[in-house]
């Protein structure tokens, strides 16, 4: 058969290397508005719920119960599931019916309820209710910053320029778990020398996550995961009643905590249960609620390559992102995973959060280059920075993060190598040479960087633990070194954790620590002149571009 060369052309194509797949109902792989999926119930006796999308009490799973017991707000859910869904899809991109209505509604429905209102709106109008719903007026951004040596010196000078360029979080993993202890550190360490309030995690195994947020290394955790089926639940070695108590482990010290879900984990693990992947991911939601978690980190995360695989993967994880806001939940709205080779639609992706704000439009735009994100890469990383600038500048946007000149980008990575250089001497780590110092300002990768002992390291890392070390200990070495900047934003961190302002939802600080949260920036938008408006001094910031022309330059 002679070839079109056109149609040859095509097949050669980035998008073509992408896998897709058709829809398979029966095993849950779909989307959203599978056939399977429950019609919509609730029934309540004596204030207790009897029935829930056409399942009796009698024969609900451990999910089920925890969520009719203390996920669903029995005292409006008549009136709640009264309603026509598509009224209420309707209320959503209705500019005269406030967020806390809505809010109120969600909060009454049962899962099937609120998945059914879902399948009524198109991505515009979910765009359109992301705007409306989320819970903090202002939206924010947060960044991974990882390499493939767990180069502890490079980590911290990469944290250092992601907090300079506006990041509200920094998130870490190890390709070694025993590097753990030093790359939260390194990662608090950069943050601080960044931005003062920059909150930070380490992202690992749980006892350990939770050991270092008790150190004082690490604000918040978010890599808490929950599943929409019992099974997949008790697969990952929980129930909803540990989950919760884990919640309340972190809170309880001043840890501010998310759980992490998304549409297609539990196909991807075999336990489905024929329902569609928004449905469960929507018990996934009511769960969180129902443990009393102040966010969720969704937007598919891992799963998102199986999901953008099928028809709907992009509208269902807008939904996704949309429905934590409708329950007041901050969400961390993914964006973090690479899973396509075409830039168009990658950046498509994007943009359903990008352009109304989410919390955080991305929970891990790769702040460093994509082969060095242990996390498996992102949709984004710092090869990107200007386009992302550029696209805040075409479209008057705040995606989270301002334009920063090299030489403030290469004074913070010093300045924050220069203080591990000193922490590691004082704490009897093993030596950051004056040569690391240098490398890790200039870098672009670890392959940029002298190699250091990792053997060496990873011992000490442990002696240190043993030995208690914490985080006033950092403290106190950084005010006798002559670091009293810095020395002064860890001390504020670790008194903020005794405060526990920040553990309302959605909070994050600004540069003088002041909590900004859905409690006292609520997100008011109702329609043109209302909600988040750039200031003049933002706008002024965002609007950067220092390869602009000026006009004394035409």
């Amino acid at each position: 058969m002679k070839r079109s060369k056109r149609f040859e052309k095509l097949e050669q194509m980035p998008i073509n290397k992408d896998g897709f797949a058709y829809e398979w109902e029966e095993v849950g792989l779909v989307c959203m508005e599978s056939p399977f999926d429950p019609k919509p119930s609730l029934k309540i006796e004596n204030g207790v719920i009897v029935e829930m999308d056409g399942k009796e009490r009698k024969d609900f799973d451990s999910l089920d119960k925890f969520i009719a017991d203390y996920g669903i707000d029995v005292s409006y859910a008549e009136e709640a599931m009264a309603m026509d869904s598509l009224e209420i899809a309707r209320m959503l991109v209705d500019i005269h019916v406030p967020r806390e209505k809505i809010v109120k509604i969600c909060c009454a429905s049962s899962p099937a309820k609120v998945t059914e209102i879902m399948n009524h709106l198109n991505v515009v109008e979910m765009m359109m209710a992301q705007m409306k719903m989320r819970a903090r007026k202002r939206p924010a951004n947060q960044a991974h910053a990882t390499n493939l040596d767990d180069n502890p010196v490079l980590l911290c000078a990469d944290a250092a320029e992601e907090a300079t360029r506006g990041f509200a979080e920094l998130e870490t993993t190890c390709a070694l778990a025993r590097y753990a202890p030093l790359n939260a550190i390194a990662l608090m360490l950069g943050a601080q020398t960044g931005r003062a309030g920059t909150l930070n995690q380490c992202s690992m195994e749980e006892a350990t996550e939770l050991e270092l947020g008790m150190r004082g290394f690490t604000s918040y955790a978010e890599t808490l995961s929950v599943y929409g089926t019992e099974t997949v639940l008790i697969d990952g070695g929980d129930t909803a009643y540990s989950k919760a108590f884990l919640a309340s482990a972190y809170a309880s010290r001043g840890i501010k905590i998310r759980f992490t879900s998304g549409t297609g984990s539990e196909v991807l693990m075999g336990s489905a249960e024929g329902r569609s992947m928004l449905y469960l991911e929507v018990r996934c939601l009511f769960l969180t609620k129902a443990c009393g978690v102040q966010g969720i980190q969704n937007g598919s995360i891992n799963a998102i390559p199986l999901v953008a695989a099928l028809p709907n993967g992009f509208r269902a994880m807008a939904a996704e992102c949309l429905i934590a806001s409708m329950l007041n939940i901050e969400v961390a709205s993914g964006n973090d995973t690479a899973f396509t080779h075409s830039d168009f639609r990658r950046g498509s992706k994007l943009m359903m959060q990008f352009m109304p704000g989410t919390d955080f439009v991305t929970s891990g735009y790769g702040g460093i280059p994509n082969f060095d994100n242990v996390f498996a890469g992102s949709n984004e990383d710092c090869d990107d920075y200007d386009d992302w600038y550029t696209l805040q500048r075409d479209m008057k946007v705040d995606g989270g993060i301002v334009p920063v000149k090299e030489e403030d980008a290469l004074a913070a990575r010093n300045k924050a190598a220069r203080i591990i250089q000193c922490v590691f001497a004082e704490l009897g780590l093993p030596e950051i040479t004056d040569e690391e110092v240098e490398a890790a300002t200039y870098a672009y990768s670890y392959k940029d960087m002298p190699p250091r002992n990792k053997a060496e390291d990873m011992k000490a890392a442990t002696t240190m633990m043993d030995k208690g070390t914490n985080g006033f200990d950092i403290v106190r070495i950084l005010y006798e070194n002559g670091f009293e900047e810095v020395a002064h934003r860890l001390m504020e961190m670790l008194k903020q954790r005794v405060i526990g302002d920040y553990l309302h939802t959605s909070a994050i600080f600004d540069e003088e620590f002041r909590v900004i949260s859905a409690v006292n920036d609520r997100n008011d938008y109702m329609g043109p002149g209302t909600g988040y408006r750039l200031s003049d001094e933002r706008w002024a910031r965002l609007k950067e571009k220092y390869s602009a022309l000026k006009p004394k330059d035409i």
